[in-house]
């Protein structure tokens, strides 16, 4: 859940978890090349019953560098009606992608969320979908994050503790959590990579007959630890090619006091990391490792615990080596990959 903790009071965005993107990840599929998959987390710990059905969420694909969306998949779905919830798919391209809405072409129609053990695996065309409750591949020391950064008066994790003892209690919190899923895996000649595509998420709910953008997820962890309460609506409904000018400045502050570090080293780390604007690049010729693209084992909060330090904060020391089962979890970290199919368990 490296997203999760983006509304106010570390809470959810609006109070919702419905709404709370807490993953992106982006990979070749093992078992096929020249295909990839994408996935979108939300409602983190799955303590909601299902996605918000007033909801667009939405993959958002830049792949010609304007930091615009040249391939927007959106996924809507109905209201939890005993037991039951559905979800349509829609792909646009081009200026359409740009809508706040879920506009385009309907790829996948009325498929159903999967609340047990068994995913419902969709396949339309050259598309394999599923959307669910599924174990987090997540590992996160929560208490010694709280050891680590004083979150009072709404500074969330803006003020870290760097110095003296090491704050990690060596217990992983999300050994119970699962997470709502939607896995899309597609042919990677579809993302018109030449060679990378930017890759970012998006959550809008609408209020008053609009659509109100309230979370949205690049880069790992960046919104949670980056934001304080008073930015945190602003960044969340923004738009990443208005990234670099204003958030920059922010960026380099906070870096200069978790860090030590002067503007030009800040910049200089922003940009090695491709921090700024807030998408994940993924160039599908190279393996998938953060920053290229996202796995289930990367390490990415002592990444960015180190990127905010300077490499003064120590590794949290957590296993990150996910085993292979069924669902929703209980007691191991689960992920699961199936032949010519998406990944089906996270």
């Amino acid at each position: 859940m490296s997203n999760h903790f983006t509304g106010l009071d570390l809470g959810p965005p609006l109070g919702d978890q419905r709404l709370d993107l807490c993953d992106l990840y982006a990979f070749q599929s093992p078992m096929d090349p020249a295909r990839t998959a994408l996935i979108l987390n939300a409602n983190p710990s799955a303590a909601a019953p299902e996605f918000h059905p007033d909801a667009v969420y939405r993959l958002n694909i830049d792949n010609d560098g304007d930091c615009l969306t040249e391939i927007a998949v959106s996924y809507v779905f109905t209201p939890l009606r005993n037991g039951r919830q559905t979800v349509s798919v829609f792909v646009a391209e081009g200026a359409e992608a740009r809508s706040a809405e879920a506009v385009g072409v309907k790829v996948i129609a009325d498929a159903d969320v999967s609340f047990g053990a068994t995913p419902n695996i969709v396949r339309a065309g050259d598309y394999t979908f599923f959307a669910g409750i599924r174990s987090d591949a997540f590992f996160f020391d929560y208490d010694g994050i709280k050891n680590l950064f004083d979150t009072k008066g709404g500074r969330n994790f803006t003020s870290p503790n760097v110095g003296g003892d090491s704050p990690w209690t060596g217990v992983d919190s999300n050994t119970e959590a699962n997470v709502f899923s939607m896995v899309l895996e597609l042919p990677t000649s579809e993302l018109g990579a030449s060679p990378e595509v930017r890759i970012w998420g998006r959550c809008s709910v609408r209020r008053g007959g609009q659509l109100l953008h309230v979370d949205r997820a690049g880069h790992p962890s960046v919104s949670s630890f980056f934001n304080t309460d008073e930015t945190k609506e602003e960044y969340n409904g923004s738009e990443p090619v208005n990234d670099r000018e204003r958030w920059l400045d922010q960026f380099v502050h906070l870096m200069g006091h978790t860090g030590g570090y002067t503007r030009d080293e800040a910049i200089a780390a922003i940009d090695a990391d491709r921090v700024l604007p807030d998408m994940l690049p993924y160039n599908p010729s190279r393996p998938a490792k953060y920053p290229n693209g996202r796995v289930f084992t990367d390490d990415v909060i002592d990444h960015r615990l180190a990127f905010l330090s300077k490499g003064e904060i120590p590794p949290d020391g957590l296993s990150r080596t996910p085993t292979c089962s069924g669902s929703s979890r209980t007691s191991a970290r689960r992920t699961f990959v199936s032949r010519s199919r998406v990944v089906s368990d996270i």
